[in-house]
């Protein structure tokens, strides 16, 4: 993969053993989603639809008003709010997003 903020990626040939590597637009790694015009839009996404699954996974839990609102919070922050926020750090955030 080639980085660059031109909006056609420049082409780049190498080679391993005379085998060229297949050039790539995004690829994930540990977890993150890592694109070729350095953008974290992908990532966010699928963070958040990540985040979206789990919390309906957990919809009778955080939606049962016969548990507490501190209860029901502390589930969210312990469950959900991991799952979106894991690598946040390092997302570069934009007007649009």
């Amino acid at each position: 993969m080639v980085i660059s903020r031109k909006q056609e990626s420049p082409k780049c040939d190498i080679f391993i053993n005379e085998v060229k590597l297949k050039q790539t637009e995004k690829f994930k790694y540990l977890g993150t989603i890592i694109s070729n015009d350095g953008k974290t839009n992908r990532e966010i996404s699928a963070k958040t639809a990540q985040a979206k699954i789990n919390f309906q996974k957990m919809k009778t839990v955080l939606t049962n008003k016969h548990i507490s609102i501190e209860t029901r919070k502390r589930a969210l922050q312990c469950y959900i709010e991991p799952v979106l926020m894991s690598g946040c750090e390092a997302w570069t955030i934009s007007k649009q997003i």
